[in-house]
């Protein structure tokens, strides 16, 4: 834990890049606009002390890019820490790789799902961390990302319950 502690102190605050600060807006007006409340509170906060808050939420979020194949081109440091990987890892890596080879159709009709009606709700499943870690995430909430002109450019996904799944399980 501490090799991937240090790994994150490496990121010399990724939340301030001017690219980052941008998506997270992305994040979180997409967020709001479809879900009819926040994903944190933003009243009276400017946009970097967002992206620092959303960092550092004691809840994991993710997103993708809009690919054929997407990569991940954000997660906080709770996503981070569970998927054990550094930033520079994490945005290499595509989304579909932390799944289960047997779960990918169902998480392929559950991106399709969203993609319809904007987002979904309460779904779970496991996920695999860089490391091998299998854990089931539950009360999942994925939506579509959209931009200032409404263009679609990818999706995210939050969630604060997980379960590490053992050999046997």
């Amino acid at each position: 834990m501490l090799f991937l502690d240090n790994k994150i102190k490496k990121m010399n605050n990724i939340w301030e890049k001017k690219e980052i600060i941008i998506w997270t807006q992305i994040i979180l007006n997409s967020y709001e606009k479809l879900l009819k409340k926040p994903l944190i509170t933003r009243i009276n906060i400017d946009e970097i002390t967002q992206a620092k808050n959303l960092f550092n939420a004691d809840f994991v979020v993710l997103s993708h890019n809009n690919n054929q194949d997407p990569l991940y081109n954000y997660g906080n440091q709770k996503a981070l820490m569970l998927w054990e990987m550094s930033w520079e890892e994490l945005i290499k890596t595509p989304s579909k790789n932390t799944t289960q080879p047997i779960s990918r159709e169902e998480r392929e009709a559950l991106l399709q799902e969203a993609n319809l009606k904007g987002y979904i709700t309460n779904y779970g499943g496991v996920r695999i961390s860089s490391t091998g870690k299998k854990y089931y995430i539950k009360d999942i909430i994925l939506w579509n990302l959209t931009d200032n002109e409404d263009k679609f450019c990818g999706q995210a996904a939050t969630f604060s319950q997980w379960e590490e799944l053992t050999v046997n399980n």
